[in-house]
């Protein structure tokens, strides 16, 4: 595998960095910028492979393949000045920063690809959407769980917006674990139970022989408990409230990519 840099090492860079160097046979040279030195300095202390670099160009100069997973409303302050070879290739993972704006930032005519890797990857079991595709990146993302490459940036967009559920999954659970509590159940108790639920529950996905609305009818009776709150909480009213969100969420994603600076 190429070697491989990353500038603005926060949560999705150290999941790529554990996903490359962990259990995966022989591990790539991994360069990483200063940004985010305390995990920096972490990782390069626990993988003989991983070495942090004195500033960003040091990053670019010493790998084939970058990753620029800094925040959009740094990305100015970090790669201002750098210098990238037209033979590198950049990756892309800053949410709402399209391609046409990161080379007009660069000033170079290296691949650009974005992609959107999630915190999973650190356990290889995340599919990664790209655009557009590249068979490097290709490469890396398939080690790292697999990838989906899009044809387009609208299409890379909306998979863009579906990442800004997770959250909500998560106060899902939160809310009905405070519900459990609410009852007198321990809240270490309903905590564990809800997890355990829902972990369960979610091991049922990797079946796809069988639709998502296949596997929510195969989960419930009629007239049971489980049709009895998705009929009565997820009305369509909620799912038209749901379907808004994402619509006005993709609607911002699409403005930053033609807002950018000119």
């Amino acid at each position: 595998m190429k070697r491989i840099g990353i500038i603005g090492v926060g949560e999705i860079g150290r999941a790529i960095v554990v996903g490359l160097c962990e259990g995966a046979g022989n591990s790539p040279e991994v360069f990483l910028s200063p940004r985010g030195a305390r995990t920096a300095a972490e990782l390069s202390e626990r993988y003989e492979n991983v070495q942090v670099c004195a500033e960003n160009q040091e990053v670019l100069d010493c790998s084939e393949i970058v990753i620029i997973a800094v925040r959009r409303h740094d990305q100015h302050e970090a790669l201002r000045g750098l210098k990238v070879d037209d033979d590198r290739i950049v990756v892309n993972v800053m949410a709402g920063v399209g391609n046409d704006d990161l080379r007009r930032t660069l000033a170079t005519g290296a691949p650009l690809v974005r992609a959107i890797p999630l915190p999973a990857v650190r356990e290889r079991r995340s599919v990664t959407v790209t655009h557009p595709s590249h068979p490097d990146v290709d490469t890396l993302f398939s080690h790292l769980g697999g990838v989906l490459p899009v044809e387009d940036e609208a299409a890379f967009n909306v998979f863009s917006a579906l990442t800004g559920t997770l959250t909500t999954y998560y106060s899902y659970l939160a809310t009905i674990t405070s519900w459990a509590t609410g009852h007198g159940i321990a809240l270490e108790a309903a905590d564990s139970y809800v997890r355990g639920l829902f972990q369960g529950v979610g091991r049922a996905l990797s079946d796809q022989t069988r639709s998502l609305h296949q596997l929510a009818a195969d989960h419930e009776t009629p007239n049971g408990s489980n049709e009895r709150i998705r009929t009565t909480w997820f009305t369509p009213a909620n799912a038209q409230a749901l379907h808004k969100a994402l619509d006005d969420l993709l609607t911002g994603l699409e403005g930053q990519r033609d807002s950018g600076p000119r």
